[in-house]
């Protein structure tokens, strides 16, 4: 019977080894795919924050265009008001069609 002690035993500590390497090898995909996930976040954050000010200021520049044209600067801001609830209205109506693309997009880059 001891035979067969020592012959286990290198197959024991084998398969301890196989596991300690399956969960480091787990840590590190954690690792790479969280900071990747991180990383993805800060970069589409900062592109965000940049379309915001574009179109802040370029909603500045519609209204205060139109408001030169219309000679009254509230009828500029009210004008580009009046759009943008307009594009609302649009959104809040057609929210089933816009928002699954948008989901699907969000999960492909989840499991990427």
């Amino acid at each position: 019977m001891e035979p067969q002690k020592e012959a286990t035993r290198p197959i024991i500590e084998q398969a301890q080894e196989y596991v300690e390497t399956r969960v480091k090898l787990l840590k590190l995909e954690v690792i790479e795919r969280s900071t990747a996930i991180a990383a993805n976040i800060v970069v589409e954050l900062t592109v965000v924050i940049f379309f915001l000010l574009t179109f802040l200021f370029a909603s500045f520049t519609l209204a205060l265009f139109l408001g030169d044209v219309m000679h009254s600067y509230w009828m500029g801001f009210g004008s580009v008001a009046i759009l943008y609830m307009l594009l609302a209205i649009v959104l809040v109506v057609a929210k089933k069609p816009i928002e699954r693309p948008i989901v699907n997009i969000l999960v492909r880059k989840l499991f990427k």
